[in-house]
């Protein structure tokens, strides 16, 4: 048995699917909401390199380090965004988050 496209997309749109609903339906934690961000841009990393495998173009492989950049920079942000807001709240709950102003 060969591994097709078509099995890559499915992986991919699993991916996808329990990103969203680990955005939607866990709005309690901000760390899992970024794991959840983290994994749908994994998902369509996913995507654009099997497409680009798929296709003989290097053009979707070189996207996806785009994008694993940005994502690393993003979780790099975010963290340290809640690491300073830890340290003034005491808490990293969705709930305290809201109650910011600037």
């Amino acid at each position: 048995m060969t591994i097709t496209i078509a099995h890559f997309l499915t992986v991919s749109a699993l991916m996808f699917v329990i990103g969203i609903f680990g955005i939607f339906l866990n709005r309690k934690s901000v760390i899992v909401i970024l794991m959840s961000v983290e994994l749908i841009l994994l998902s369509v990393n996913l995507n654009f390199i099997a497409f680009s495998a798929h296709l003989q173009d290097l053009v979707g492989q070189v996207f996806a380090l785009f994008v694993l950049t940005v994502a690393a920079a993003e979780a790099a942000i975010g963290l340290a965004i809640l690491v300073v807001f830890y340290r003034n709240r005491g808490s990293i709950a969705v709930e305290d988050v809201s109650t910011m102003k600037g």
